[in-house]
């Protein structure tokens, strides 16, 4: 059973910083191109930040130089690191598992994050 699970959301204030993690289970984790994405409420789900088996990454323009994505395959676990947190980073953020050998992809449940004093 293949299993994302997020954790990390939570209230913050504009400026602060929150870390996200997805640990995975049931998959080859190190065959999986990770990303996390972000849906706030009536927008479309976004990619924020990916990571590739060779730990390279890109990150959408919004989110470049305060996010950083990375993973540990050891712990079968993707990070999210945000800092310079604003209220337009508000959303539900979702794990996504992307196999690079097979066409299989995955989401978590997905986190909360809300930026606001």
């Amino acid at each position: 059973q293949v299993q994302l699970v997020e954790s990390g959301g939570e209230l913050v204030q504009p400026g602060g910083s929150l870390r996200l993690s997805c640990t995975t289970s049931g998959i080859n984790f190190r065959a999986y191109t990770m990303g996390w994405y972000r849906q706030a409420p009536g927008e479309q789900r976004e990619l924020v930040a990916r990571i590739t088996t060779n730990d390279e990454t890109n990150y959408a323009d919004s989110v470049k130089g305060r996010f950083t994505i990375s993973r540990d395959d050891a712990k079968t676990t993707v990070y999210l690191q945000m800092t310079s947190l604003i209220s337009e980073d508000t959303a539900v953020y979702y794990c996504h598992a992307d196999g690079i050998l097979t066409s299989q992809k995955y989401w978590g449940q997905g986190t909360q994050v809300t930026v606001s004093s």
